[in-house]
C-alpha cells in the first residue's frame, strides 16, 4: 500500500516538474528533483531524471547536469532511451561536442533523434565535412535527420550544401515536411527568386500548404525577395483557408516594414486584432518600427499598454527606439526610467539617443550607470559612443576599457580606427587597424577615409590598393573615398585607373560615383571627361548638377554654369539647394556675371525661400568686388545677416587690391585684422595697394610693421599630376 502511494505521488510530482520545465521555470524545476531525490520514500524515476535534464539543458546549468548523469549511470536509469537522448540535448545545448560524442557511444541504440542531435551539434560545434561524412554513416535516415544536417549546413554558411542535400533527398524518394520546406524558403533571397518559386509549387504538389509555418516561410521569402504582391497573395489564400496565426501576421507586419510601407504594416496591426487571438510582444515589436509619426506611436504604445506588455523589456526597447526616431527624448527617458528589468539593449538606446542629440555627458553619464547596474557593455555600446565623442579623452579611455574587457569584435574595433581618425590621431588608428586579423569592407573603409581627412592622400591610395589585392571587394562608397583622393591630390592618372575598375565591374549606374567622377575630372583640370561622364550618367540628382555647375564655375565657363542651372531647374524631381546656389553665384563671380548673378540670388531668395549663407553673400561680394561695384559691396556688408564676416571681407579686400581703392582697403584691413590679428597677408596685400596707388612711405611701414612682429608670409605653390 506504501508502495502504491510512493507511486502516485511521484507521479503527481513528475507532472508537476514536467509543468515548470514547460513554462521555463527551470530554477524551480531542479529544487524539485532536489526535493524528490532526498526524500527517503521517493526515488526519482526515468521521467523524473529526463524532465531534470531537460532543466538543467535549458538553463545550461552544466555542472547539475553532470551530477544528473552519474545519477543516471549510478541507478542504471541511463539506459532508457529519452535518458540517453536528454543527456546528448544537454551536453549539445552546452556546446560540449566531446560529451556529446562520448554520450552518444554510450547509448545502446540510438534512435532518430539520437542521430539528429549529434549530428546538429557536429554541424554547428565541428566543420560541415565531418557532419557529412557522419550524415553518410547513419543506417536509417529519418526526414528529421535530413533536416538536420540541412539546418545545420544552413547556419554554417553553406547554402550549396543545403541545397544539394535537399534535391538528393527528393531523388531518394524521402517526403520533406514542414520543418524542411521552411529552411529551404529561408535560404531564398532575391538572386534565388525563382528557387523559392519552385519549392512553393513543390508545397502546393505536396499538400503543405495546409501548413501555418510553411505559409508564414513563403510569405518572410517573397517580403525578403521584395514581392510584396506575391506575399500578400500567399496571406490571403492562407487568411481565405483560416490557416493564419499570429506568427502569419507579425510576418506580415514586419515584411511591410522591411519595404517602408508602414501605414500597411498598421492596417494589418488592426486586421489581427479583429481576426486573430490579439498581437504578441513580437507583434509589438514590428508595429513600433513602422510608425513614422508620433500619433500611430502614440497609438502603439497604448496598445501595448492595455494589453499587459508594458512590463516586456523587448516592447520597451522597441518603443524607447521609436521615441528616439522621432527625437522625443522625454518620452524615452520616461519609459526608460519606467522599466523594472533592463538589458543590454535598454541601455544601448538611452545612450544612443543622447548622443543623437548631441547630449554627450548624459550618454556617458548613462555609461556609467550601467556599469554600476552590473550590465557587461557591448560592441554596440562602444560603437555608439566612439562614433559620436567630441572628447580624444573620452576616446583614449574607452580604449584602455577595451583592452581591459578584452572586447575586440571587429565592429568594434572599427569604430575605434574611425574615432582616432576623426581627431587627428592617424598614427594610431592605423596602428590599431593593422592588427585586425580579419578586415572587413568597414575596416578598409575607415582607415582610407582617415587617411583622406587627415591630408595623407598617398597613404591613402596605398591602402586601396591593398585592398584591391584581398578577398574583400570595394563598394561604392570606397571608390568615391579614392576619388575624393584623386579629386584632393589632384592626380587623373589614379582617377581614370579608378574609372575603369567602376565600368569594369558594373558600377557604372551608382549615382554617387558618376558624381564623383565628375568632380574629380574637373578638380584635375579636364572638363571634357567631366561633361562627357555627366552625359553618359542614365539617372542624375541634385549632387549630378551641383557637381557640373561647380566643373564649369571652376573652369571660369559661368555663361555654362548658368544655363546649367537653368536646365536643372526644369528637369523633373530635382531642385536646387544651398550648394547648387553657392556654384552658380560663384560661376557668376568668376565671370562677371552681375545681372545674372543678382537674379539667380533674388531667385534663391524669393522663388526658393532660401536664407542666404555667409557663402553666398562672398559670392554676392566677390561678384561685385570683381566688377568694380566696391561701395554696393560695402553695403552689403555692412547691411547682411552676418556683419563682417572674414569671408566677405576677404572678398571685398581682394577686390580694393584688382581695382586700386586704397580708402576701402584700409577699412577692410583694419577689420580682418581685428579677427585676424598680425595675419601677414592682409599688411603685404595693404602694402601693394598703397604702392599701386602711389603711397611708398605707408606701403615700406607697413612692410616694416611685419617685420618688428616677426612675421612673414609663406610663398604660395600649386602642383597638378595628369
Amino acid at each position: 500500500m506504501k508502495s502504491w502511494f510512493s507511486n502516485e505521488h511521484l507521479i503527481k510530482l513528475n507532472h508537476i516538474l514536467a509543468d515548470l520545465t514547460r513554462s521555463n521555470q527551470h530554477t524551480q524545476s531542479l529544487n524539485l528533483f532536489v526535493h524528490v531525490h532526498s526524500s527517503l520514500s521517493l526515488r526519482p524515476d526515468r521521467y523524473t531524471l529526463s524532465t531534470a535534464l531537460t532543466a538543467a539543458a535549458n538553463a545550461r546549468h552544466v555542472s547539475f547536469g553532470n551530477q544528473l548523469h552519474a545519477h543516471a549511470v549510478r541507478t542504471g536509469l541511463r539506459a532508457h532511451s529519452h535518458v540517453a537522448n536528454s543527456l546528448l540535448s544537454l551536453y549539445a545545448k552546452a556546446q560540449d561536442l566531446a560529451s556529446v560524442k562520448r554520450a552518444f557511444a554510450e547509448t545502446h541504440c540510438p534512435d532518430a533523434y539520437s542521430w539528429t542531435t549529434l549530428l546538429s551539434a557536429c554541424t554547428k560545434l565541428a566543420h560541415v565535412d565531418h557532419a557529412l561524412q557522419l550524415f553518410d554513416e547513419i543506417p536509417k535516415r529519418h526526414v528529421a535527420v535530413w533536416n538536420a544536417v540541412i539546418t545545420g549546413c544552413t547556419e554554417k554558411g553553406h547554402e550549396d550544401f543545403a541545397f544539394n542535400l535537399f534535391r538528393d533527398m527528393h531523388k531518394m524518394g524521402v517526403k520533406a515536411d514542414k520543418y524542411t520546406f521552411a529552411t529551404m524558403l529561408s535560404l531564398c533571397s532575391l538572386e534565388l527568386l525563382d528557387y523559392g518559386r519552385h519549392v512553393h509549387s513543390v508545397v502546393i504538389k505536396s499538400g503543405f500548404f495546409g501548413w501555418t509555418s510553411v505559409v508564414n516561410s513563403l510569405i518572410t521569402m517573397y517580403f525578403k525577395c521584395g514581392c510584396v504582391v506575391d506575399a500578400c497573395e500567399v496571406f490571403d489564400e492562407a487568411e481565405e483557408g483560416a490557416m493564419c496565426d499570429y506568427v502569419t501576421y507579425n510576418a506580415m507586419i514586419d515584411g511591410f516594414v522591411s519595404v517602408e510601407r508602414n501605414e500597411d504594416a498598421f492596417l494589418m496591426f488592426r486586421d489581427m486584432q479583429k481576426h486573430c487571438s490579439g498581437p504578441t510582444e513580437v507583434t509589438f515589436v514590428s508595429v513600433m518600427s513602422s510608425c513614422s509619426c508620433l500619433r500611430a506611436g502614440c497609438q502603439a504604445q497604448a496598445q501595448a499598454i492595455k494589453m499587459g506588455y508594458i512590463g516586456c523589456v523587448a516592447v520597451n526597447n522597441a518603443m524607447m527606439t521609436m521615441y528616439s526616431g522621432l527625437g522625443e527624448v522625454n518620452e524615452v527617458r520616461d519609459i526608460f526610467d519606467g522599466m523594472r528589468e533592463r538589458d543590454v539593449v535598454s541601455w544601448n538606446i538611452m545612450i544612443s539617443t543622447f548622443l543623437q542629440e548631441n547630449l554627450e555627458e548624459e550618454a556617458m553619464l548613462s555609461y556609467s550607470k550601467m556599469r554600476q547596474e552590473g550590465i557587461e557593455p557591448d560592441e554596440f555600446t562602444y560603437g555608439s559612443l566612439l562614433v559620436a565623442s567630441d572628447s580624444l579623452q573620452v576616446v583614449e579611455m574607452i580604449h584602455s576599457l577595451l583592452c581591459k574587457s578584452g572586447l575586440v569584435k571587429i565592429e568594434v574595433l572599427n569604430a575605434l580606427v574611425s574615432a582616432y581618425c576623426r581627431h587627428g590621431k592617424i598614427k594610431r588608428a592605423f596602428q590599431i587597424f593593422s592588427g585586425v586579423p580579419y578586415k572587413n569592407l568597414i575596416s578598409w573603409n575607415s582607415i582610407i577615409s582617415g587617411f583622406l581627412m587627415n591630408g595623407r592622400p598617398l597613404q591613402g591610395l596605398e591602402q586601396f590598393s591593398a585592398l584591391v589585392s584581398t578577398h574583400v571587394k570595394p563598394n561604392a562608397y570606397s571608390l568615391s573615398l579614392v576619388l575624393s583622393i584623386c579629386s584632393s591630390m589632384p592626380a587623373m592618372s589614379h582617377g581614370k585607373q579608378v574609372h575603369g575598375y567602376i565600368l569594369r565591374h558594373g558600377f557604372s549606374s551608382e549615382v554617387s560615383l558618376g558624381n564623383a567622377l565628375v568632380t574629380m575630372y574637373a578638380k584635375c583640370g579636364s572638363l571634357d571627361r567631366a561633361l562627357r561622364v555627366f552625359d553618359a550618367m542614365v539617372e542624375r540628382d541634385t549632387i549630378s548638377w551641383n557637381a557640373i555647375i561647380s566643373a564649369y564655375a571652376q573652369h571660369g565657363r559661368g555663361k555654362e554654369a548658368v544655363c546649367s542651372f537653368e536646365a536643372m531647374q526644369t528637369t523633373t524631381g530635382i531642385k536646387p539647394d544651398h550648394a547648387t546656389f553657392t556654384s552658380v553665384l560663384s560661376a557668376c563671380s568668376h565671370a562677371g556675371l552681375v545681372d545674372d548673378g543678382a537674379r539667380i540670388f533674388y531667385m534663391m531668395v524669393k522663388v526658393y525661400g532660401f536664407v542666404p549663407s555667409v557663402d553666398h553673400f562672398s559670392c554676392i561680394v566677390d561678384l561685385l568686388g570683381r566688377s568694380g561695384h566696391l561701395d554696393e559691396a560695402e553695403r552689403v556688408i555692412k547691411g547682411g545677416y552676418f556683419g563682417a564676416h572674414s569671408n566677405m571681407c576677404w572678398s571685398l579686400f581682394s577686390a580694393c587690391a584688382a581695382h586700386g581703392n586704397l580708402r576701402l582697403g584700409r577699412t577692410v584691413a583694419r577689420l580682418i585684422l581685428e579677427r585676424d590679428h598680425n595675419n601677414p597677408s592682409v599688411y603685404v596685400l595693404l602694402s601693394n595697394i598703397c604702392a599701386a596707388a602711389g603711397q611708398w612711405e605707408e606701403a615700406a611701414n607697413l612692410r616694416d610693421v611685419m617685420r618688428e612682429f616677426g612675421t612673414t608670409k609663406q610663398p604660395g605653390c600649386s602642383w597638378i599630376r595628369t
